[in-house]
């Protein structure tokens, strides 16, 4: 489970590698699916929060709250969530290998939040690989 803040990105690196210690993860992969579709997942820069923020403003500008959409029932802000989370994905899969994730020196794992209150997602991650003794 995630809890995001509204709108906007909510790291997990250090759960999903966490969990990777607690399974006792060894060479494999792991995969991370948010079960939701106002929600999704991304792999990006983790040192510098204007990054992200600059994301937010380019999906906000894809996908405006304006644009006059028919499916409305659940408020403006729904059914561009849905855009967005079609053009950013439900899931990530991550290289392991030693029980840590191959990301790159400034990567993280992120829940991209396109609603505009705050939310709880729930994310899967599912290992596939060997395990340590």
């Amino acid at each position: 489970s995630v809890a995001t803040p509204g709108p906007g990105f909510t790291e997990f690196t250090r759960e999903a590698a966490r969990w990777l210690i607690d399974i006792r993860a060894g060479d494999g992969l792991l995969t991370a699916f948010v079960r939701h579709t106002s929600a999704s997942l991304v792999i990006q820069e983790n040192a510098d929060p204007d990054v992200t923020a600059d994301l937010a403003t380019v999906l906000d500008r894809l996908a405006p709250e304006s644009a006059g959409y028919v499916h409305d029932t659940e408020g403006p802000d729904d059914m561009p969530a849905h855009i967005k989370a079609m053009l950013t994905g439900a899931s990530l899969a991550i290289p392991v290998a030693g029980g840590r994730m191959r990301l790159g020196t400034w990567q993280g794992l992120y829940v991209a939040e396109h609603r505009a209150s705050p939310h709880e997602r729930q994310v899967v991650l599912h290992y596939l690989g060997t395990i340590n003794a």
